[in-house]
């Protein structure tokens, strides 16, 4: 299993912190980001890793080239379209590493390893997004509604109403899902304000070929990190999975 970071982005709502070093290099109990991701992924034996980078992509290939990943393959892949496309422009940069069975994860998603396993064994469909569900759902909240276990749509704007969970920013593939995501990004990037959209609306768009399915991590535990008041919450969960490691 491969999987492909989206990493490219500055973080800009984490400013002053995000100055002069990307989103996913800051630093979660004495680890970057990217270690914490990189260590999960690892202990499902995804040990094949494509960094997709951008803001400061000298930074993370001197982490790269600086740390013994053991089994784990680890390599960058600049998209140098960052400051004028959104992470669709980053999952067309790396559509050649997306052979075979892949994920497509989130940069700024810690995860603990756990989630990975319990994400890979619901595979059943082409693609596959990770969900999880809470009581109520906010403007950055990526929702989700479902029929079954298979997505019907996924956007942020959708209508609280028929809102049934939200995706954490983890995907997976199989060789044919992939097929279907890289024409689907292409078809994306061509139309109307492509430049500037999420990845994500590929993935509503191959929703309705009824070739998505879910998995779901209710009770195990992940954090977005886009704002200040993030971090907090994310050194809690890392010094829990340290003590768990122990």
């Amino acid at each position: 299993m491969k999987a492909i970071i989206l990493s490219a982005g500055q973080g800009s709502r984490l400013l002053p912190l995000t100055q002069n070093q990307p989103k996913c290099l800051l630093p979660i109990n004495g680890r970057s980001i990217l270690e914490w991701q990189l260590n999960a992924l690892a202990a499902s034996d995804v040990n094949d890793v494509t960094v997709v980078t951008g803001f400061h992509a000298e930074e993370v290939d001197k982490l790269v080239a600086s740390k013994d990943f053991g089994r784990q393959t680890v390599r960058t892949l600049i998209n140098p379209f960052y400051a004028v496309a959104d992470n669709a422009g980053s999952c067309y940069v790396a559509r050649e590493a997306m052979t075979g069975e892949f994920m497509v994860i989130n940069g700024d998603t810690l995860f603990e390893p756990a989630l990975v396993a319990r994400a890979l064994e619901q595979r059943r469909l082409p693609v596959t997004v990770t969900i999880d569900r809470k009581e109520s759902y906010d403007g950055e909240d990526m929702k989700v509604c479902l029929e079954g276990d298979r997505l019907r749509r996924i956007d942020k704007a959708l209508p609280l109403d028929i809102v049934d969970a939200e995706s954490i920013g983890m995907l997976m593939f199989s060789e044919e899902g992939g097929a279907y995501f890289k024409d689907a990004i292409v078809n994306l990037l061509r139309g109307e304000n492509g430049l500037k959209s999420w990845y994500l609306r590929a993935v509503d768009a191959l929703a309705a070929k009824r070739v998505v399915g879910t998995a779901s991590i209710e009770g195990l535990t992940w954090q977005e990190v886009d704002f200040l008041e993030d971090l907090s919450r994310a050194e809690a969960l890392g010094s829990k999975w340290g003590r768990a490691a122990a």
